[in-house]
């Protein structure tokens, strides 16, 4: 069959005209599938749908750089690409006590006042069992110590990059012995505890509850951006009514062990003050040692078994000998000048 050459051209006019109809509607299409992305939402199940009550996408701005600010950036203590030396070094510095937290703004002050490299120690913790900072481990307030100021001073302390001490009477805690009486240590002649000339309980550092509850204690400061834990107050009370199941050598020397495994870090320090008869841990530690003249640290020094004393014996003294001084040292705040 042969088509006249009129009806072909007028199909060939159809034919263009329905394709340029195709052409058109593929492109408004595409833009209408476009147009309708910004109105897709994603179901959690897995499924699409289209919701036209979606705000509209405002203009967008030219990004630009921001304005150059001294950001402090706090390394965590395990981390590895920390600046600065991990080493232990040795310290020279002060310690603040109870009766100095009284004035809080006035410790700030002297602090400051320190040349940068001074180490700082503070009593954070009381033998009542009071904390003098916000603690998360116990809500115990009763020391009269102004919480926000002390909160206040061991951010100072944190920013100001100096080496941050916090020391704690770490067996002697009368709310936590009270509250938790098969922790605590126990008077000879009975089931009830011990309770000494200040009216304050003692801990047992053979129980596994006691050491729970300082780690829980020594790991929030911690966080808290201290370089260092001493633990005070870490030996049984001097007196024979009291029951121990064990050697208390033994026993000090394993919760020893046991607190600074759990909770050094090499940017991190458990440290003791050494009033009783047990072996130190190897580690990140060091020995404290306080009421000691200069002829008897110097007796003393070589034969306290630490790896070096001029870093890892610390002499807390308010004496100004300088023959301390080849040693690490800590005297009182409110003897500085």
């Amino acid at each position: 069959m042969t088509i006249p050459y009129r009806t072909q051209r007028v199909l060939k006019r159809i034919l263009g005209v329905l394709a340029v109809i195709a052409v058109v509607l593929a492109v408004a299409g595409a833009c209408w599938f476009v147009w309708l992305q910004r109105y897709v939402v994603y179901t959690a199940d897995g499924k699409v749908k289209l919701d036209f009550d979606l705000p509209p996408i405002g203009e967008g701005q030219l990004a630009v750089p921001p304005d150059q600010q001294d950001i402090p950036i706090r390394l965590d203590q395990n981390d590895e690409m920390a600046g600065g030396s991990t080493e232990l070094m040795q310290l020279a510095g002060y310690y603040v006590e109870l009766s100095d937290l009284q004035d809080i703004d006035t410790v700030k002050s002297q602090i400051q006042a320190l040349p940068s490299e001074t180490a700082v120690m503070v009593d954070v913790k009381g033998i009542k069992g009071d904390f003098y900072y916000s603690s998360s481990v116990d809500s115990k307030r009763n020391s009269g110590i102004n919480t926000q100021a002390m909160d206040e001073l061991i951010d100072y302390l944190q920013r100001s990059g100096r080496y941050a001490i916090a020391r704690i009477p770490a067996l002697r805690d009368w709310n936590y012995g009270l509250n938790h009486v098969p922790d605590g240590v126990h008077h000879s002649s009975g089931g009830y505890l011990y309770m000494d000339d200040d009216g304050c309980y003692w801990l047992n550092p053979g129980s596994q509850g006691t050491l729970s509850y300082l780690t829980q204690i020594i790991m929030e400061l911690r966080s808290l951006g201290f370089d260092e834990v001493v633990l005070d107050d870490f030996c049984f009370p001097e007196t024979t009514s009291i029951m121990v199941n064990g050697d208390k050598a033994q026993l000090l020397t394993r919760a020893a062990s046991v607190l600074l495994s759990a909770c050094a870090t090499d940017r991190f320090a458990v440290s003791f003050v050494k009033t009783a008869d047990f072996t130190m841990p190897t580690g990140r530690t060091r020995m404290y040692v306080e009421g000691m003249d200069a002829i008897q640290a110097g007796d003393f020094a070589p034969n306290s078994g630490v790896a070096d004393t001029a870093i890892n014996l610390v002499f807390l003294t308010e004496l100004h000998d300088t023959r301390f001084d080849v040693y690490s040292v800590m005297r009182p705040l409110s003897g500085a000048h």
